[in-house]
C-alpha cells in the first residue's frame, strides 16, 4: 500500500498534467453551470455528494461479473453478461457526477482526479469492448478484456479514495470547527453599519456577519463545499455566494440555494448587548 501512497504522490507533483487538466477543467465547468444541473450533479438535495453514492452501482456490478466469470461456469454466463452491460449503464451517470465534482479541483487534486478519470474511463472502454465480444460469441476474449478493465477499475477506485480521504475532496470543510452554543462577543455593534458585512472570529472559528435592514445575520465564513471564504463572496438577495466555486446560501439560515455544495452552511443567532454584537451557534 505504501507503494501505492507514493505513487498517487508523486501523480501530485507531476505538473505536465495541468495543460491536460486545466482546459478539461474549465469545460466541464460550462457545462454545468445552470444551477439544475449544478444542484442535480453535486447531490444538492441528497446532502451529501451524489457521486460516491453512483460509485457502488458499476464496481458492483463489475466485481460480481467478474466473480462469475471466474468461477459460475456456463450456466453463470447470462448473469455475468448482465452485470457487465448494468455496470456500463450506470458507469455513464457515475462519470458525470464525478467530472462536476472534479471541475472545482486545482493543483495537486485536480492532477490525481485526471487520473483517476483516465483509469475510469479505460476501465469503461475494455467493459464496453467486453460485452461486444461476448455478444460476439467470444468469451474467453470478452472474459480477459473483463479482467483487465477491473485492474483499471481497481486503480481508479484507489486514486478516488485518495482524493477523499487524503486530499478532503468533497468533504464538509465546517464539521470540526467549534461553533459555540453560549452567547459570544465578536464586534461592537458600531463597527458594523447597514449593507455591511465583515468576518469575525467568535471561539476562534470565522464568521460571517452581515447587516441588512437592521438586523445582523451570521453564519459560518468558511464555505462547507471546498473552504472558500464567504466574507470574500458577493452578498445579494439575502444571500452569499462564495467566491471560489459558487455555492450560494441563504444568510438567514444557511440553507443551499445553488450547489455544488451539499452540506449547510453554520448558521448562528445573534443579539446586541452592552454595545457588542453576539453570537451562538444555531440549534
Amino acid at each position: 500500500m505504501a507503494v501505492l501512497h507514493q505513487f498517487a504522490r508523486r501523480l501530485e507533483r507531476l505538473g505536465a498534467l495541468d495543460s491536460v487538466a486545466a482546459p478539461v477543467a474549465r469545460a466541464v465547468g460550462r457545462v454545468v453551470r445552470p444551477r439544475p444541473v449544478r444542484n442535480l450533479l453535486s447531490g444538492t438535495n441528497l446532502g451529501h455528494p451524489l457521486h460516491p453514492v453512483l460509485t457502488d452501482l458499476p464496481i458492483g456490478a463489475w466485481t460480481m461479473s467478474v466473480l462469475l466469470d471466474t468461477v459460475g461456469g456456463r450456466s453463470a454466463e447470462p448473469a455475468a453478461d448482465l452485470l457487465v452491460a448494468a455496470g456500463i449503464a450506470t458507469a455513464v451517470p457515475t462519470a458525470a457526477t464525478g467530472l462536476n465534482d472534479w471541475s472545482d479541483t486545482y493543483g495537486e487534486a485536480r492532477r490525481v482526479g485526471l487520473v483517476h478519470a483516465g483509469a475510469n474511463v479505460t476501465a469503461l472502454t475494455l467493459y464496453v469492448a467486453s460485452l461486444l465480444a461476448r455478444r460476439a460469441g467470444n468469451r474467453r476474449f470478452g472474459k480477459a478484456l473483463g479482467m483487465v478493465g477491473f485492474g483499471a477499475l481497481l486503480a481508479g477506485g484507489y486514486l478516488g479514495g485518495h482524493l477523499a480521504y487524503v486530499k478532503a475532496v468533497n468533504v464538509n470543510h465546517t464539521a470540526f470547527e467549534d461553533h459555540p452554543a453560549e452567547w459570544t462577543p465578536v464586534i461592537a455593534d458600531s463597527e458594523l453599519r447597514e449593507g455591511e458585512h465583515r468576518r469575525v472570529l467568535a471561539a476562534d472559528t470565522p464568521v460571517l456577519l452581515c447587516r441588512e435592514a437592521g438586523d445582523v445575520l451570521a453564519l459560518g465564513s468558511t464555505c462547507s463545499h471546498m473552504g472558500g471564504p464567504l466574507d470574500e463572496g458577493k452578498i445579494d438577495d439575502g444571500c452569499v455566494t462564495c467566491p471560489w466555486h459558487g455555492s450560494t446560501f441563504a444568510l438567514a439560515d444557511g440553507h443551499i440555494v445553488r450547489g455544488p455544495a451539499t452540506t449547510p452552511q453554520p448558521s448562528y443567532e445573534t443579539r446586541v448587548r452592552d454595545g457588542q454584537i453576539e453570537v451562538r451557534a444555531r440549534q
